[in-house]
């Protein structure tokens, strides 16, 4: 299972090995079938990418979003044996963390900042402190207005614009069809677009 400690993601234990060519798709029927280490390799291959995605998604802490990418392998472990191979396993799992994300608002109601998860950005070259300054005006502005959204536009526009997956795929992930994902895109832009207005001159 996975565990924390001191704030780091601790993988499944592993008790069987896996080739390192082993498909995605494998990997998900042993965890149907109770395979500790094939959902050890699933977590190694995907961890990363669902933590980051959360942390886009959220703007959490980094407690919260460890929580939740321990709780996205666990629901992936339970309900691997209904995973039917309709979209990439990725997809299947941004699709969990989704759903995981969508439930800690609801149940938690925290709205957080999402500069963390957005980074910190540093000066471009040859900037000046004035510009410097304005350019992060600009990030703070997006940022808010990001965690601004109702869930449903943030999570397109996450996936979209910021894990960059395609139309068909985040649709698959979000359980929607293309065009409605179309339109929360569409929307989520025209706000941020907004929002760097705002601090144009």
């Amino acid at each position: 299972m996975i565990r924390s400690h001191e704030g780091k993601l601790l993988p499944f234990q592993r008790n069987s090995v896996w080739l390192a060519d082993t498909t995605d798709e494998v990997l998900v029927a042993a965890c149907a079938l109770h395979d500790p280490g094939a959902m050890a390799e699933l977590f190694d291959r995907h961890s990363d990418a669902v933590h980051r995605f959360l942390s886009r998604l959220m703007g959490a802490g980094c407690w919260d979003v460890d929580d939740m990418v321990h709780t996205t392998f666990l629901e992936a472990l339970r309900s691997a044996a209904r995973f039917r191979g309709g979209s990439s396993v990725r997809t299947w799992l941004f699709g969990i963390a989704s759903n995981i994300g969508r439930h800690h608002i609801r149940d938690q109601v925290r709205r957080r900042s999402f500069l963390k998860a957005l980074g910190d950005i540093k000066p471009a070259p040859g900037q000046t402190p004035d510009q410097a300054a304005e350019r992060q005006q600009m990030v703070e502005r997006v940022a808010a207005a990001l965690a601004q959204l109702p869930f449903d536009l943030r999570a397109a526009f996450v996936l979209c614009d910021l894990e960059e997956m395609s139309g068909a795929d985040a649709a698959a992930a979000l359980d929607v069809r293309q065009g409605t994902l179309g339109r929360r895109l569409f929307e989520a832009r025209r706000a941020l677009r907004a929002a760097v207005a705002e601090v144009r001159p």
